[in-house]
């Protein structure tokens, strides 16, 4: 079994910064993709960020040059360094990853989701 664990988010002002990160664990063979996702109220869930096993990253088109996806491939952890918040990205950010289990299954996760709010 592979679980998703995150962490971080939070109240920040506009202009700042957070770091949110997430840990995946379990039967993991192989993890092909993690990344995030996040939804705010009344809107569908949109990319944030994501980046695959061999290190090539995607960014939603709202984020990019402001938020900066990294993983620590050791320790099946990717974190999302969130810089020039603007009201407009509070929302709820959920982690997703997909990969393959020791069983050779094919996984696909979400985490339980943290909350954004960028507010002064």
């Amino acid at each position: 079994q592979v679980q998703l664990v995150e962490s971080g988010g939070g109240l920040v002002e506009p202009g700042g910064s957070l770091i949110v990160s997430c840990e995946a664990s379990g039967n993991i063979s192989t993890i092909l993709t993690m990344g995030w996702y996040r939804q705010a109220p009344g809107r569908q869930r949109e990319l944030a960020a994501l980046i695959t096993n061999h290190g090539t990253t995607n960014y939603g088109d709202s984020v990019k040059g402001r938020f900066t996806i990294s993983s620590d491939t050791v320790r099946n952890t990717v974190y999302l360094h969130m810089g020039n918040l603007k009201p407009d990205d509070t929302a709820v950010y959920y982690c997703h990853a997909q990969g393959y289990d020791t069983t050779y299954a094919r996984f696909t996760l979400w985490g339980q989701g943290t909350q954004v709010t960028v507010s002064s």
